[in-house]
């Protein structure tokens, strides 16, 4: 975590490759602070519009809190290109499939984990689907350390919205949650509504797990995007970072 103005700081950010699901090579982005640590780590699943900008300077955000985060390019098997295109082509297709998400975190989970300035301790984390795509790697694939659901739309789902690429609602999964979880939402948003993120939390307190949510008044979907003016929320957005950054110090270290 940023200290006084006197003390070194660097960080190193770049793309690198890792075995993925089933062994397939993908690309993901590495940002994490220089130095023998040990520092606590993150995967950062990104939103539908694809590993974007946004995502990047976020993993960035967390290697200056001091957590090496990577964060994989989940449309990668899918091709190259601008990351609307690849989100648009991605879409069009019905998304990723869950269990191919659930196996690329957990490849990050074990990269991160393996390093020699870890501490041990793994997050993981992500916005829209990609809050999702955290609750369900962290249920299906446990050994994370905590979890943060930022408005994950799809969590809880009626049955005839399942599809073959989303077999199963990730609420369905909550008894097999073994660490502590963070939701951030906003109350204007519709993907997940207020209603969904209540049955949510009834899932949560029906099987003992240890969560805190929090919901924003004013906010609607992605509310700490600063690049959709029309999204963002500014006053919401900085007290969601704090209640993040304090979540994974006090589940993590740092």
């Amino acid at each position: 975590m940023p200290g006084t103005t006197d003390q070194y700081e660097g960080m190193i950010a770049e793309t690198i490759r890792i075995p993925g699901h089933n062994g397939d090579r993908i690309h993901a982005y590495y940002a994490h602070p220089v130095g023998p640590g040990p520092f606590p780590s993150v995967v950062w699943l990104h939103h539908f519009p694809g590993w974007d900008e946004w995502s990047k300077e976020t993993a960035r955000k967390l290697a200056y809190h001091g957590y090496a985060t990577l964060a994989p390019d989940l449309y990668c098997r899918d091709g190259h290109g601008a990351p609307e295109d690849m989100a648009a082509r991605v879409r069009a297709n019905g998304g990723v499939p869950d269990a191919q998400v659930v196996g690329d975190a957990a490849a990050c989970r074990d990269f991160l984990r393996s390093q020699p300035n870890s501490n041990g301790k793994v997050g993981v984390t992500g916005t829209c689907s990609g809050g999702r795509h955290a609750v369900l790697a962290a249920s299906c694939a446990p050994g994370y350390n905590a979890l943060i659901d930022f408005w994950g739309g799809g969590v809880v789902v009626r049955p005839e919205d399942l599809t073959a690429m989303r077999p199963v609602a990730p609420v369905d999964y909550t008894k097999d949650l073994d660490c502590p979880i963070l939701g951030i939402f906003g109350n204007d948003d519709r993907a997940p509504t207020p209603e969904q993120v209540d049955i949510h939390e009834a899932e949560l307190k029906k099987h003992g797990k240890t969560y805190e949510f929090h919901r924003y008044d004013g906010a609607g979907h992605g509310f700490f995007y600063y690049d959709r003016p029309q999204a963002y929320r500014a006053e919401q957005a900085v007290d969601g970072w704090r209640k993040v950054l304090d979540f994974f110090q006090r589940n993590l270290g740092n």
